[in-house]
């Protein structure tokens, strides 16, 4: 039995949101030769401005020309990413379309991927609070159709990290995620759209921030 892929037509649209840092990070694209992203640094005023940057991002384009939204879901800073996913939430909910969410660590993989002629195995670290650190490893799938989790996103400590990657058992490259990863919104949108390739469709409910900590209470 085979997949059948799902593209957008020329005249649908799909939109990404990275608020994690404090930079704004925009992303639209029709997937046909038609994209655009674009980052503020907004730093406190992230929080009050991002509506008025989205609607002015988005034109010509309207809101009715979405097929589906991504968002960066962390991990990152508390405010800003719960602001992102719950701007991306509310969006999916009254235009009944499809929220992907997307880890900022493997959107940071999945960029640094494009840039390497053979790339391996990507370890991405990140600092986290309390002297921890966000963590993950990505393997390219052969057919760069996405990104398979070996380590999913994790807090550690940096000891307990240095001994995961000490055992690891395959070549690894190691990427530091410290600053500029609002520019990474153009991956979200590309890792979301090969999902909606393969025909998921995930409901803005199912759409949670990742802070690193459990159990999350999302509370709107």
């Amino acid at each position: 039995m085979t997949t059948e892929l799902k593209h957008l037509t020329t005249t649908k649209y799909a939109l990404s949101l990275h608020t994690t840092t404090p930079e704004l990070g925009l992303a639209i694209s029709n997937f046909a030769g038609e994209t655009r992203s674009q980052v503020w640094n907004l730093g406190r005023d992230l929080s009050s401005l991002l509506h008025q940057y989205l609607t002015e991002f988005i034109k010509p384009q309207t809101w009715a020309d979405l097929s589906y939204i991504a968002v960066a879901k962390g991990p990152g800073g508390f405010t800003g990413t719960r602001i992102g996913v719950v701007t991306a939430r509310t969006l999916g909910q009254q235009l009944d379309i499809p929220v992907f969410a997307i880890s900022t660590l493997a959107a940071v993989a999945w960029s640094e991927a494009g840039k390497s002629q053979n790339p391996k195995t990507i370890a991405v670290e990140m600092p986290a609070q309390r002297g921890q650190i966000f963590t993950a490893i990505y393997q390219l799938e052969p057919d760069a159709s996405g990104l398979r989790a070996c380590l999913p996103d994790t807090v550690m400590t940096p000891e307990a990290w240095q001994e995961t990657l000490v055992n690891w058992n395959t070549s690894y490259q190691l990427i530091q995620a410290q600053s500029g990863l609002a520019a990474t919104v153009t991956s979200i949108l590309e890792l979301a759209n090969l999902d909606w390739q393969q025909g998921k469709s995930p409901n803005w409910s199912e759409a949670l921030p990742y802070y690193g900590q459990h159990p999350v209470d999302f509370g709107l």
